[in-house]
């Protein structure tokens, strides 16, 4: 039998094998995180009918070649294209995130062992864990409230599933106010101040207790003359209406027997001339201070003015963005960083950090092991392992957004036409070989 055929035989299986990867490249031209793969071949052992041969020491003789007949074709490597970037998607998915970088995230597989994936299409499970489209928990550092200061703080200990939705994780503890600020300007020709007016002025302070309650401090403002005026807390609300029993009352330096301040501006610039020092407002039941307001509302009107321009008085919590207080927070939404941090931001303005994903880096990333469901597998060749946040990498992630697959389309339509060529070529081996056996056959005749 001819060596030609069966070398032609092996021709078709590497090309076949060929055409089975460039197959399933293009199935998965759109499978998030994809990474293509490549075929090389090599040829086989030869066979050597005349070994080499030097100069004769004589001088008489020169040397020949070796002549040697090859066996054929075989599968080189199979290499995976894992470094070449795909390009990015967004999906407007808070919950999908792409590694702009070599390293992988991290998850574990039904036995526990870790595994490894550049897919970032992640959703939640039943118990509100991060987990892949298969189940797979997603690993990283959950953030757990430290006993000493009280802050929510990554554990960075061990990694561990995220969780994003925990009941530690639903609201944020409310907080008192503590300052307030009165700001704006009073004219004493207010209308409010004439014959026919209600004599008043008033605005409303809105405050929270410990517990995040709110309430609403109406701030009267009456003219003594024009360049005084008493500033009275007449009304607690709760809500819309009149909380009956509650009342708040100023203390402090130079307060008026009823809890009201007198504001006495300078006639020349229409400054106020009160001492700068802050009052502080309580919040009582009549008798007590209540609990809820354990601690008094510091209240700063040193930037009030009394200028003859249009009467614009207002009460704020909080000075420049200190103190306000605030309500239960109920969290409302979240997302992935570019540090990989999952942040969650609250209904009151709370903005806490509840996890981090963690990322893992290898010296042979090419040496990992394909598994399915779009994971990898350490191997002995995948190298030295490296589990970090993705900003110690020196890399980042981009959240809404998932990795696309590296397949390209032009080159693989390509690979598949020089493919098809090779194995068309080697089939006419086989045919030629077979021929030529018919031909040797048919002498007898």
């Amino acid at each position: 039998m001819m060596r030609a055929m069966y070398s032609g035989v092996s021709g078709l299986k590497v090309h076949q094998t060929r055409m089975d990867v460039i197959g399933n490249n293009i199935a998965n031209v759109n499978t998030v995180g994809y990474k293509a793969q490549r075929v090389s071949f090599s040829d086989l052992f030869y066979q050597t009918s005349q070994i080499a041969t030097g100069p004769s020491e004589t001088g008489l003789t020169g040397g020949s070649n070796a002549m040697q007949v090859g066996l054929g074709a075989g599968v080189a490597q199979i290499t995976t294209n894992i470094t070449e970037r795909g390009g990015a998607q967004s999906t407007g998915n808070a919950l999908d995130a792409m590694i702009n970088g070599d390293s992988f995230f991290i998850v574990q597989g039904d036995d526990g062992s870790e595994y490894f994936t550049k897919a970032g299409n992640f959703t939640t499970d039943g118990n509100g864990n991060l987990v892949t489209g298969s189940g797979n928990y997603v690993m990283g550092y959950t953030a757990a409230m430290n006993p000493d200061t009280g802050d929510m703080e990554l554990q960075r200990d061990q990694l561990r599933p995220i969780s994003l939705y925990g009941q530690q994780y639903m609201t944020t503890a409310p907080a008192q106010t503590t300052q307030a600020m009165l700001s704006g300007n009073i004219n004493p020709q207010d209308e409010a101040y004439s014959t026919s007016g209600s004599g008043v002025i008033n605005t409303k302070l809105y405050v929270y207790d410990s517990l995040g309650n709110q309430y609403g401090i109406q701030m009267d403002v009456r003219k003594v003359s024009d360049t005084e005026f008493t500033l009275t807390p007449s009304t607690v609300f709760n809500g819309t209406n009149p909380e009956e029993g509650l009342s708040a009352v100023f203390s402090g330096d130079g307060v008026n027997p009823d809890g009201s301040i007198t504001l006495t501006f300078d006639a020349t610039n229409g400054t106020i001339t009160n001492d700068p020092a802050n009052f502080t407002l309580n919040m009582t039941d009549g008798a007590n201070n209540l609990p809820a307001f354990a601690e008094d509302i510091t209240v700063d009107f040193s930037s009030l003015t009394n200028y003859g321009s249009d009467t614009d008085f207002d009460a704020n919590a909080g000075i420049d963005g200190v103190g306000a207080g605030k309500a239960v927070g109920k969290m409302s939404s979240i997302g992935i960083s570019s540090d990989g941090s999952i942040v969650s931001s609250y209904t009151n303005g709370d903005v806490l950090v509840i996890g981090q994903l963690a990322t893992a880096h290898f010296s042979n990333p090419a040496g990992l092991e394909k598994i399915g469901d779009n994971l990898f597998g350490q191997t002995l060749n995948s190298g030295n392992i490296t589990y970090q946040t993705i900003d110690a990498a020196g890399e980042s992630m981009t959240g809404g957004a998932v990795e696309m697959s590296n397949v390209d389309l032009a080159s693989e339509f390509t690979d598949m036409i020089v493919t098809q060529r090779g194995f068309q070529a080697n089939s006419r081996v086989i045919t030629t070989s077979d021929t030529m056996i018919e031909e040797l056959l048919s002498l007898k005749r």
